[in-house]
């Protein structure tokens, strides 16, 4: 009974928060899938299963909400070097989640987008990713965007290079590169910038992830293992940015009068 009144306690609180204060775009580092399971002494795949539920509520609570992006750090460019067995059970729940899920994909209005390199993907789960981004192309709620085999310096490089390359042909000059037109090269062209950044299990660092996006994001970090994220979480990490004064490098309206 207390978890379902403070369930909807949190519920209610984020809701009154106005639309303004929130953020337009979340990006969540769901790290500790492993670390939950071996605490549990289970093997590191059983975190990964687990993981699968907090990204559903996670994804559904952000469309209720009305958020307007959601981008999830699923895959790094780094985890290829983790041990075979788990890789293939990660591309196995990735195909599964991307069937599983189109029923409630519709259901909630969103739309998919994948962003990062497709290289050692198997090309069934890039059937089903296809399928996945094509199916919910027409809808307009709340953007879904799953960063998989993703890393912030290989997306850097791939834009630095379409850009040399326009610039070879003429198409381009070198005083038109600004930011504005890197920012058009990069994956997430035509995305907003993320406002905040939710990172799990503690851990105080960036991994590689929205190098150029998150420049003036705002971070929330828990100790929970993502397995344990839950809509309370994401309410509270949404009520604490709200609280934040975000002044892009400028000053508060009252230090501007001092």
């Amino acid at each position: 009974m207390t978890e379902t009144v403070e369930s909807t306690r949190a519920t209610t609180d984020a809701f009154e928060i106005h639309r303004e204060r929130r953020p337009r775009h979340i990006a969540v580092i769901m790290d500790g899938n492993g670390r939950w399971a071996q605490q549990r002494n289970l093997p590191r795949i059983e975190g990964h299963r687990r993981g699968v539920a907090s990204v559903r509520t996670t994804v559904e609570e952000s469309a209720r909400l009305g958020i307007e992006q959601l981008t999830l750090y699923c895959l790094s460019s780094e985890n290829w070097k983790r041990p075979r067995h788990e890789l293939d059970f990660l591309m196995h729940l990735l195909e599964q989640y991307l069937i599983e899920e189109r029923t409630a994909i519709m259901r909630n209005n969103l739309v998919v987008d994948i962003i990062g390199r497709r290289d050692g993907i198997p090309d069934r789960v890039q059937e089903e990713m296809d399928k996945t981004i094509g199916m919910s192309a027409g809808n307009t709620g709340t953007r879904l965007c799953l960063a998989i085999n993703y890393g912030g310096r290989a997306e850097m490089v791939d834009a630095v290079q379409r850009i040399a390359r326009l610039v070879a042909h003429g198409e381009l000059s070198p005083d038109e590169i600004t930011e504005a037109c890197i920012a058009r090269h990069l994956y997430t062209a035509g995305m907003p910038d993320p406002d905040l950044v939710i990172r799990t299990a503690g851990e105080m660092r960036v991994s590689n992830f929205l190098l150029w996006q998150i420049s003036y994001a705002e971070f929330w970090v828990t100790d929970r293992c993502w397995p344990e994220f839950r809509a309370e979480d994401l309410h509270q990490a949404i009520r604490d940015f709200a609280a934040r004064d975000r002044r892009f490098g400028g000053l508060h309206p009252i230090e501007e009068e001092l």
